[in-house]
This record gives structure tokens, C-alpha cells and sequence, in this order.
């Protein structure tokens, strides 16, 4: 039996499929954005090629297909999601756009806000109220519902956010709602505060809401076509997508709960990530994903991936808990251009997959990275791909050329730039990523993988004082290996509404409410063994933000159980901050738990057969580092565990190429990974 993970890129979708024995096959195919799923279907086809079946008798022997997708994603960035309309509570139809009174930066007077998923004039208030313990202070008023339903049928919305004051406490007046738009408006597609976001902060809520019933109706459509795809073309086993919190789900909660696919594709990486640092013993790393589009950059310490709930896509807020990635424009097709001053500019515009570099061939003329790459002798045009894409390395010098005409540089000064330029600005995310964490980069390895990231990795960690890099051979789609290792994941949360300190009573009491909730939800998808997950977020009494807080060791029936959590929260604070106010008053706002449904993993761990041969060179050919020289080439298939070699030299597999730059060396672990330590 086979389990398939499916990676939705900007410009290549990867795949990978594992059998019983640890077996490993993966396969690329350049991505449909106009329909995802053509991309996907094409990808499989190419896969059950390499694997050496139809694709019909490799989909009815998979059991399993993990699927990372960007549909949610590309919605929010390009708006192109539902019309929306949204019901709340009479006089607070505005706080989507009042936000938090916060701008992204507080010293720019002219830059406006983010434009609002829904405008006002489709922004409609009802008349019912609740007090902030959940009873009500203003019923439900039937006819004003009834008047705004009629409103959202004049506004031609295809989809409605439903999100009433202290919903998250008590959401009685939410269900009716939801009710008499279901029997009002049956075409509507309906997403309730309630159910996508039960926790305190208006803005937080409403926002997230408004971000689920955006994207919900394109990520169900797309799901549905996909499955249906899949069924007819004989697949019989079990659909799950990837979350942005790095746990799977089935298709039916992934379609509930859309807008917590965002990060879906970045999240496999993560996972990928934190099963490289386990297979490594390296709990130390920060995973660097260069891919044709962009550069998602994350952080492993102790082996463990960081979650967050203050993510931020495409201006909107969505407060749903994801993996903290930091995704930047940067990738092979990142486009070079001249400003007016003359200064050379990297991105944030991509080439794509359409029309895509210059060298692509396909109507493209903008110099990008990857152009740069060919220039610079990094990347071979007879090879791209295995030799099925080869590339055109004279319009990959023509549109350099035009860079370098307009700089008044040489050719090869100009792809050199670009090369620089790109490096700079991932380094600069690197920094930001981990600096800000107060985490020291220069004691973490960098993980290389996705496409790119080979020819870029060594200058990126010199830049940054990084001394070790590993490369896995399935650095090309380690997202999609990575899906293969995620576990089965439902989360939920809960705000503790109280005046004063938590009682240990109340801390167990919220708890076992939402252990029982979530193990529940989860047996519906899962047979096996189930983990419990609990965390807290927590802050001071004068603060206005929240810190999370793991309580996975702490004794619920422990005597000082509220001392205990406070001491975790402070100890965490000054992790973060540098310091912790012991005397200050300690506030418990919510309460979250996740379960965890462990599956197995074959995602390849096999080791290779070891040598200790000198490596042998598939050839040499000239490329720049610093000066053209002639340097050897070598296949990644064709070493083994124990070898090593010293740069300058040039790694190509199939689908990826990596650099090693003058004096560095390179060691083949156990697994048939590079292992690179920088001069």
C-alpha cells in the first residue's frame, strides 16, 4: 500500500509517495493555478510513471492521501473569494474596520488600513445583545433578523459571517441566526464566530470569521472537486489536508474550518522539518524553503516547531492557532528590475509558473533568480528537471542583459547582483525570524530544501554565521515528505470568564470540557491511540496581549495547580521578554486544548548502503564563484553514506542543485543526506 503526499506550490506541485518497505518516489508538475487539481491529477499520473503502474492501480492501493493546498491561500492574496456579507450585533458592524486602532506602522501618516474583506454597505447589524457572562441582555430580535437576512439577499452575498458580541460565551443567538439563514438563504454558505473562533477579542473574532467565510466556499469547491477527481480516477482510500497548525484533517473539516488551511503547504515543511531534527538528533535547526515563488523560513528549538495565534495574510487577521512561519517574496522566479534611481531591485514580483523565467521558454522576458542561476553557471540548461525541461540559457542571458544595460555592468556583474541581492534579502528573514525570538541563529544548523534552496543556502548561512547546513536527498519536495509524517489534529479553545485569580477547580473543570470535546470529535476520524495536547494563554493583569504557555507535564490534580501554571507563565515570559514581574497580577484567558492522532510513518527513513570511496564527478563545467573555474560535478543519486568532498563543487539531483562554495566540505551522512560545514 502507498501513502501519497500532495504539495501545492506557486510554480511546481510536488509529490511524494512511500510504500511498507520505506520506499520513496517523488515527482514534480508545474502547477495550475487557474485549478489546482488539473496540476494535482497531472502530478499523480507522472508519479505512477516513475513508480512503474497506471495511475488507477497506484490510487487503489494508496490508503492514504495528505494533501497540502495554497486555494485559501491564493484567495486572500489575489481577493478573489466570496462576497461576503456579515450579520453582528446591532452598533458593532464597524470593528473589522476600526481593527485594533493599531497600524502595520505607526510612524506612516499616509499609507491607508488594509481594505476590508466586507464593505460596509454589506455589513449588517441585528438587534440582540449579550452581557460579557454570557446571559442576555437584549433577546434576539426576530424581526430585525429577518430585515437584515433580507438585506443579505439584496447584496447578492454568496457567503455570510455570522459573529454577535460574547458569541464565544454563549451562542445561543449565533445558532438561531445560522438556523434562519439556512432555511432563508439554503445557496449561502454560513460561518459562525461560535464555531470557527469561540475566544474572547471582538476584533480577533469577527476578523477570523470574515477570513473563513472569504475563502470557505472556493476551498470547498475546490476539495470537491479534487475528491470527486480522485474517486473516478480509482482512489478509495482516505482524503486529509494539511492545516496550519501542521496537523491533518478530513476533507469535511478542512471544508468547515477554511481559513485554517492558509498555511497548509508551508505546514507539511514543518512537519518535515521536525522529523529531519528527529532522524538527525539535531534539535536545533531553521528550516529554509526556498521555492519558485517564495521563501517560508521557520525555527526547530529543542525539536519542537512554534505555534501562534497572531497570524497576519494579505492584511487580514486571522487568529486561529498555525505554525509561526514567515513567508518573504523570494524564490527562483523572483523578478530582477531597475528603479529610477538606478538601484537593482529582487521581487516581491514572481515570474510564476506562467509564463515563469525567461528560460522557461514560455513567453517570459523578465530576468529572475533562476536566469541569474543559468547565467552564473549554477543551474545546467541541458539538465533542468532530469533533461525533460531543458532550459534556454540564451534568453536567460538576454534578459540578464537587459539588468546589466541598464546598471551600465557586465553581464555577469549583473546576474552576480541578483544572486547577491536575493541572498541578502533571505538572510534578512532569517534574522528577523529568530532574532526576534532571542534566539541566536549562529547555534542552529540551517536545514536547506524546496527547489532552490541548494544554490543559495551556503551564502545565505555565511551571511548569517551559520556554520552547518543539511540538505535531505528529499530536499526538492520536503513538504510534501513532510505531510507524510503529520499526525491526525483537532484543536480547540475556550476563554475562562471570571473576575480574580482561576481556581484550581475552574482550571479543571475547563479542561476536562475540552479534552472530552476534542478526543470526541477526533474518534470520528481516527481508531487509534489519542494524545492530549493542553496550553494556556496568559498574561499580565496590565498587559493587552497574551502569551501561550505548554502545560503538557502539569498534574491537574496537583494541590498548587494555579501556583504551578503561574510559574510556567512567568518562566515563559522572561524567555521571551528577559524578565518576569512575579508580584504582578497573573490573568488565565483561555484554555486550549489539541488532540493528537499518532499514524504511522514510512516516510523513508532507510538508510543507504555506505562507502567509503572517493566520490567520483558525473563531469565539470565553468561556473562562477568569484571567477569563472572549472569545478566538478557531481550526481546526488551517486553518493554514499561515509564519502565526503571539498568545495568549490556542484551537487545536481534531479530536481534540486546545491553549491558548495570554496574550502567548504561536504559529509554524506547515514541516511544519504549532505551534511555541509562552512569554512
Amino acid at each position: 500500500m502507498f501513502t501519497i503526499g500532495i504539495d501545492v506550490g506557486g510554480t511546481y506541485t510536488d509529490l511524494v509517495a512511500t510504500d511498507e518497505t520505506g520506499r520513496t518516489v517523488f515527482a514534480k508538475s508545474p502547477s495550475t493555478p487557474a485549478d489546482q487539481s488539473i496540476g494535482v491529477m497531472a502530478g499523480l499520473e507522472e508519479l505512477a510513471r516513475r513508480i512503474g503502474v497506471t495511475r488507477a492501480a497506484m490510487l487503489a492501493a494508496t490508503d492514504r492521501l495528505v494533501h497540502g493546498t495554497t486555494v485559501a491561500t491564493n484567495a486572500l492574496l489575489e481577493r478573489k473569494g466570496a462576497r461576503v456579507a456579515l450579520l453582528t450585533t446591532e452598533g458593532h458592524r464597524d470593528v473589522v474596520e476600526m481593527r485594533e486602532g493599531l497600524k502595520p506602522d505607526r510612524y506612516d501618516l499616509r499609507t491607508p488600513p488594509p481594505e476590508p474583506l466586507v464593505p460596509r454597505e454589506r455589513r449588517f447589524g441585528v438587534r440582540e445583545r449579550l452581557k460579557a457572562d454570557g446571559s442576555a441582555s437584549i433577546p434576539l430580535d426576530a424581526t430585525a433578523l429577518d430585515a437584515a437576512i433580507a438585506d443579505v439577499r439584496r447584496s447578492d452575498a454568496t457567503s455570510v459571517a455570522v459573529c454577535f458580541l460574547h458569541a464565544y460565551l454563549n451562542p445561543v443567538h449565533e445558532l438561531a441566526a445560522v438556523e434562519r439563514l439556512a432555511n432563508e438563504l439554503p445557496g449561502v454558505s454560513v460561518s459562525r464566530s461560535s464555531d470557527v473562533l469561540p475566544q474572547i477579542k471582538e476584533y480577533e473574532r469577527v476578523s477570523t470569521t470574515i477570513v473563513n467565510a472569504y475563502v470557505a466556499p472556493t476551498v470547498q469547491r475546490y476539495l470537491a472537486n479534487l475528491e470527486r477527481s480522485l474517486i473516478e480516477a480509482g482512489f478509495a482510500g482516505s482524503l486529509f489536508v494539511v492545516l496550519s497548525h501542521g496537523g491533518m484533517a478530513p476533507v469535511e473539516e478542512a471544508s468547515r474550518l477554511a481559513a485554517g488551511t492558509v498555511l497548509s503547504g508551508p505546514a507539511g515543511g514543518i512537519s518535515g522539518s521536525r522529523r529531519c531534527a528527529d532522524l538527525l538528533g539535531i534539535p536545533d535547526l531553521v528550516p529554509f524553503d526556498m521555492g519558485g515563488t517564495s521563501t517560508d523560513i521557520s525555527l526547530i528549538s529543542d525539536g519542537v516547531a512554534s505555534l501562534s495565534a497572531d497570524g497576519m495574510l494579505a492584511g487580514q487577521r486571522i487568529a486561529l492557532r498555525s505554525l509561526d512561519i514567515a513567508s518573504i517574496a523570494a524564490g527562483g522566479g523572483s523578478i530582477a528590475s531597475v528603479d529610477g534611481g538606478r538601484t537593482l531591485r529582487v521581487g516581491p514580483e514572481s515570474a510564476g509558473s506562467v509564463p515563469g523565467p525567461a528560460c522557461y521558454g514560455n513567453g517570459g522576458l523578465a530576468a529572475t533568480v533562476t536566469d541569474a542561476n543559468v547565467v552564473l553557471g549554477y543551474l545546467d540548461a541541458r539538465a533542468f528537471m532530469g533533461g525533460a525541461r531543458p532550459l534556454d540559457r540564451a534568453a536567460s542571458e538576454a534578459a540578464v542583459d537587459r539588468i546589466a544595460a541598464a546598471l551600465d555592468l557586465s553581464r555577469i556583474e549583473a546576474a552576480a547582483g541578483i544572486y547577491k541581492m536575493i541572498n541578502l534579502k533571505m538572510a534578512d528573514g532569517i534574522r528577523l525570524t529568530t532574532l526576534r525570538r532571542g534566539v541566536d541563529p549562529r547555534k542552529f544548523a540551517l536545514l536547506s530544501f524546496g527547489g532552490a534552496a541548494g544554490m543559495h543556502a551556503a551564502e545565505v548561512a555565511r551571511e548569517l554565521e551559520i556554520r552547518r547546513i543539511i540538505v535531505p536527498t528529499v530536499a526538492s519536495v520536503l513538504s510534501a515528505w513532510g505531510m507524510l509524517t503529520s499526525d491526525l489534529r483537532y484543536e480547540v479553545s475556550r476563554t475562562h470568564y471570571g473576575t480574580g485569580r482561576i481556581s484550581a477547580d475552574e482550571v479543571r473543570g475547563l479542561f476536562a470540557a475540552l479534552e472530552k470535546q476534542a478526543a470526541g470529535r477526533l474518534r470520528g476520524w481516527f481508531k487509534g491511540d489519542i494524545a492530549i495536547e493542553r496550553s494556556a494563554e496568559m498574561r499580565y493583569g496590565e498587559q493587552v496581549f497574551e502569551i501561550d504557555v505548554l502545560l503538557g507535564d502539569v498534574d491537574l490534580n496537583a494541590p498548587d495547580l494555579v501556583a504551578d501554571i503561574e510559574e510556567r507563565f512567568h518562566r515563559r515570559h522572561e524567555e521571551l521578554y528577559t524578565y518576569a514581574s512575579r508580584g504582578q497580577e497573573v490573568v488565565f484567558v483561555n484554555a486550549r486544548v489539541a488532540a493528537v492522532g499518532k499514524v504511522a510513518r514510512r516516510a523513508g527513513d532507510a538508510a543507504a548502503v555506505s562507502s567509503t570511496a572517493p566520490c567520483a564527478p558525473r563531469g565539470r563545467r565553468q561556473a562562477w564563484f568569484g571567477a569563472w573555474r572549472e569545478v566538478p560535478v557531481y550526481g546526488l543519486d551517486d553518493l554514499r553514506p561515509g564519502q565526503s568532498l571539498d568545495g568549490p563543487a556542484i551537487i545536481e539531483a534531479e530536481t534540486t542543485t546545491v553549491l558548495v562554495d570554496i574550502g567548504d566540505r561536504v559529509t554524506v551522512n547515514g541516511l544519504g543526506w549532505l551534511d555541509i560545514t562552512l569554512r
